[in-house]
């Protein structure tokens, strides 16, 4: 029960740290920039997007499962619902009135953030106890078929990306796909695989 607790603290600190990177307004990650799209274009909040979005892959994982872990299965919805609710509290009512003009400062809020989302990330995956849908779909999918697990998150990962562009460009909405995709690129599974690791070696 602890490690259960201490998962869901950890979502909520990596809905901060995506908060921080979205408030800096310099791109986001692929699948950030799909969510932030999406919600710019239909006026939904991006922390309900980005539920909205995660409740979908954990459809998918769901339907895919052999085994039906009604418990882990539950705990998945209350972790991706607090995400997204972190993520909008933050976003609109703690951010919401915060804006920086300085460039550098918003590159190093975005980093940050970055950090802080990626460390909790690789932490949430060294407990095992609540794993991401996202992650869990595509697993599941490489046990099922002759194609890798990172196959299938590249697939993700591009499909955001084709995605977000598509809709600022057909939409005429602002472009998410910026400088900020590029650092999280190099940046974030760096952190992720580091924390994991040490948090391992710790526990």
């Amino acid at each position: 029960m602890k490690k259960v607790f201490q998962s869901i603290l950890l979502y909520i600190i990596s809905a901060i740290g995506i908060s921080l990177t979205l408030k800096a307004d310099v791109g986001v990650s692929s699948f950030n920039a799909m969510n932030l799209s999406i919600s710019e274009w239909t006026s939904i909040k991006v922390g309900s997007m980005t539920f909205i979005a995660n409740l979908i892959f954990l459809i998918g994982y769901i339907c895919l499962c052999k085994k039906k872990d009604l418990r882990k299965f539950a705990l998945m919805f209350i972790s991706i619902l607090s995400f997204g609710m972190v993520i909008n509290f933050f976003l609109y009512t703690i951010f919401g009135t915060f804006h920086v003009e300085n460039y550098l400062i918003r590159i190093g809020l975005f980093i940050f953030g970055t950090i802080l989302a990626g460390g909790a990330t690789g932490i949430i995956l060294s407990l095992n106890i609540i794993p991401f849908p996202i992650e869990s779909l595509c697993l599941r999918m490489a046990d099922l078929t002759k194609h890798s697990f990172s196959q299938y998150r590249y697939c993700v990962d591009l499909f955001s990306i084709i995605l977000s562009i598509s809709l600022s460009l057909l939409y005429n909405l602002p472009i998410n796909i910026r400088e900020g995709t590029l650092i999280s690129f190099f940046l974030l599974s760096g952190i992720i695989s580091y924390t994991q690791l040490k948090f391992k070696v710790i526990s």
